[in-house]
């Protein structure tokens, strides 16, 4: 018994030690991080040049010189928004404002007639260019009947931008008046022409720049059919930022309007993109035959005894933008809480070393290691953006154990690419932490400052 006793002691001390010991890295990675981060920032700062008619931010790295990204200059700014409010004076605020500002402005000014505005722009690029959006060697004007909305735009996340320099500002939206029609028909030209009426769901019409490139539920699948639950959980904080936005300036019934829309597209997540039998959110398959109108005269027709009543089909993927449902408030307390324990700590599937994979390492699909790019990898590799909405949601909801240990691989992550590489990639391998690709890259991976700030029990900043 004596003996028995001893042994317990002893795994009891080993397994203190040990995470004392882990304690210990955590804090070594965070002092590498943030000497790193904190020195050279100002990089991300562009001026104005070409057709960008205001000074921007760049997400970083030699093969984004120069270019401005939807959802990346978003994020990377909520990321240099966390490095002002530790190393930043009013003054460098103050100075930061104009960049950040210009990135909502200038996709602005590529807005075409019925809201659509590309991906990425860059000097050279035209408002009226084919295609703005792919990097091509001679860009051409547009053919007459080009349909700039049978191609994907940038992603609902440009709204929430603009709330979210607004709000830090004290809730000042007169930058934007000027401009909030040309926003306004870009949230506009979302419903009139990436919304399923039979659903209430929004969809990518291609599988083109989806920010999750080679996501399986779009993937090299047919068009207009991937009701994503990324598309739709951005677009629902999208249309809450319009209120917000709307309400700032003093535009009642165009608030009424997008809190109507929200309200609906929550609605319709709820009811179409929830799985009970999984616990967890997927996006749908909107690619059915149209059922037929009943037949007349009595003249046969297949299925007529019992036409199917759904309008959508869930897409058993695990892909880890289910967890944007957590992040979007979309989720119940009741489905959060399946998520996180039925899919959020599952070792088999997301919760891997380093990370939330972005697949599930249960589906075929799975290649957590290779390099690629157009499409970039998202069958597997940790995202950091990904780690850090997963992240958000677990603290709007309360798992605080659950965040503290995703921050805590995120920081570890990290530290390491810094202390042995000098600088950050794009993703990572989940299970070793081994950078893939693209090393240089900044962009969202700085919003482990963001984590670290919380983790350390101290102010961080969140996007709108």
């Amino acid at each position: 018994m004596k003996r028995i006793f001893l042994l317990l002691v002893l795994c009891g001390f080993t397994i203190a030690t040990a995470q004392a010991q882990s304690d210990a890295d955590v804090q070594h990675y965070i002092q590498i991080i943030k000497e790193n981060i904190l020195k050279n920032y100002k990089g991300m700062f562009k001026p104005a040049r070409g057709s960008l008619k205001y000074p921007f931010i760049t997400p970083g790295s030699h093969s984004y010189n120069g270019q401005l990204w939807d959802w990346d200059s978003w994020l990377s700014d909520v990321a240099l928004r966390q490095i002002l409010l530790e190393n930043g004076d009013q003054k460098d605020k103050d100075e930061a404002l104009q960049y950040e500002r210009g990135c909502v402005l200038i996709f602005l000014d590529f807005s075409e007639n019925g809201g659509w505005i590309p991906i990425m722009v860059n000097a050279g690029s035209k408002p009226k260019d084919y295609n703005v959006f792919p990097i091509m060697v001679n860009a051409r004007s547009k053919p007459d009947n080009y349909d700039v909305f049978a191609h994907n735009m940038h992603k609902p996340c440009l709204a929430q931008h603009a709330a979210f320099l607004t709000k830090l500002n004290g809730g000042d939206a007169k930058w934007l008046r000027e401009k909030f029609p040309a926003l306004e028909q870009f949230v506009d030209g979302y419903y009139n022409h990436y919304r399923s009426a039979a659903t209430g769901l929004y969809f990518w019409q291609t599988d083109e720049a989806i920010g999750v490139d080679n996501d399986p539920c779009t993937f090299f699948r047919p068009a207009a059919s991937s009701g994503a639950i990324l598309l739709n959980c951005l677009m629902y904080k999208e249309l809450k930022a319009m209120v917000y936005l709307a309400t700032q300036l003093d535009k009642k019934n165009v608030a009424d309007k997008y809190q109507k829309m929200a309200d609906d597209l929550l609605d319709s997540i709820r009811k179409n993109c929830w799985d009970p039998k999984d616990g967890f959110y997927y996006s749908v398959d909107l690619d059915l035959r149209a059922v037929p109108a009943p037949a007349t005269n009595g003249v046969f027709q297949w299925h007529m005894g019992a036409p199917r009543d759904w309008n959508c089909l869930i897409q058993r993927v695990g892909v880890w933008s289910g967890f944007l449902a957590m992040w979007a408030g979309v989720a119940t307390p009741e489905q959060a809480k399946e998520m996180v324990e039925r899919n959020f700590r599952d070792t088999k599937t997301f919760n891997a070393p380093y990370g939330v994979r972005s697949l599930s390492k249960m589906e075929k699909m799975y290649n957590g290691a290779r390099a690629s790019s157009n499409p970039s990898n998202w069958l597997g590799p940790i995202w950091i953006n990904a780690n850090y909405l997963t992240f958000r949601g677990l603290v709007e909801y309360g798992y605080n154990d659950d965040a503290k240990e995703l921050a805590k691989k995120t920081i570890v992550l990290l530290g390491k690419d810094f202390e042995e590489n000098g600088l950050l990639h794009e993703y990572y391998v989940p299970e070793s932490g081994q950078p893939v690709m693209n090393p240089g890259f900044q962009n969202w991976n700085y919003l482990v400052l963001n984590m670290i700030a919380w983790y350390e029990g101290k102010p961080y900043i969140e996007e709108f």
